[in-house]
């Protein structure tokens, strides 16, 4: 029988690539997202409307799943936002925005979903998290605890689930060429435009990160590092953390330059 797989956010972006990446292999893929997808994968695949903040939607994707396929193999959660911002600029409506999309909504799925898996003895969960979550860059605290608190999730869930069979992958993307960045909150422009550029200049491609989940899955492996340069930065900093720390600082002194000239004209504007 064909995998049965759910991704949220998977109308767009990541999400879109990994849910035509299951498609093509013969999977039953079901697209979560608050939009249909302009372009539907080609293979089976099915769309609910699901806002991962509302446990309602939740539970009724849960009932979808169960009634048409009878359970579920593999659960990516993708749905996400991407904020930038100096810690003291965020405001409280922003940070529950992206706590609320980028964490509690890998919760929302977690709960829905692994209580059907552990009935079931077998099932995977993938969550997508970011390098953010691994080397916390100054200039985007909301964004980077947001993704630091799913890959601590996913760690817990790696050992908690694996009595029932259930696996856990958490994938740690660098920049990747999508939309993301066109809905990025920031009180900064300085920041929210480096960050758009960053995003649209990334190295590696969605569909290239959906194979390396993919792939991740069919092994078994626990956490995906998707960027070379991103494995090498993790590396270091574990092994040169002086040399990291003054690198980041250098490049944050400039940026903060950039800041500065911000507030003086936003001040006398």
């Amino acid at each position: 029988m064909s995998t049965r797989v759910l991704v949220t956010g998977g109308s767009s972006g990541l999400g879109r690539a990994i849910a035509a990446r299951y498609a093509a292999a013969g999977g039953r893929v079901l697209v979560a997202d608050l939009a249909e997808p302009a372009d539907p994968p080609a293979g089976e695949v099915s769309y609910h409307r699901l806002d991962v903040r509302s446990d309602e939607d939740w539970n009724a994707v849960r009932a979808w799943c169960e009634r048409a396929w009878g359970g579920l193999d593999i659960l990516v959660n993708c749905a996400g936002v991407a904020a930038a911002g100096r810690v003291e600029r965020i405001s409280r409506d922003d940070w529950e925005w992206i706590l609320g999309i980028n964490l509690h909504g890998v919760i929302g799925g977690c709960r829905a979903f692994v209580p059907v898996l552990k009935r079931q003895g077998s099932g995977h969960v993938v969550n997508i998290a970011s390098l953010a979550g691994l080397m916390n860059l100054p200039g985007m605290s909301s964004y980077n605890v947001s993704k630091a608190a799913v890959i601590s999730l996913s760690e817990t869930m790696r050992h908690e689930l694996a009595p029932w069979g259930v696996r856990t992958t958490v994938v740690c993307p660098g920049f990747v060429p999508t939309a993301l960045g066109s809905r990025l909150r920031s009180p900064d422009p300085v920041l929210a435009g480096l960050a758009d550029r960053m995003i649209q200049r990334g190295s590696v491609t969605a569909d290239q990160v959906a194979e390396q989940v993919v792939t991740a899955v069919a092994k078994g492996r626990f956490l995906v590092n998707t960027h070379r340069e991103g494995r090498l930065a993790v590396r270091a900093r574990r092994l040169l953390p002086r040399l990291v720390d003054a690198k980041v600082a250098k490049v944050w002194g400039y940026t903060k330059t950039k800041l500065d000239e911000q507030d003086r004209q936003e001040t006398t504007s």
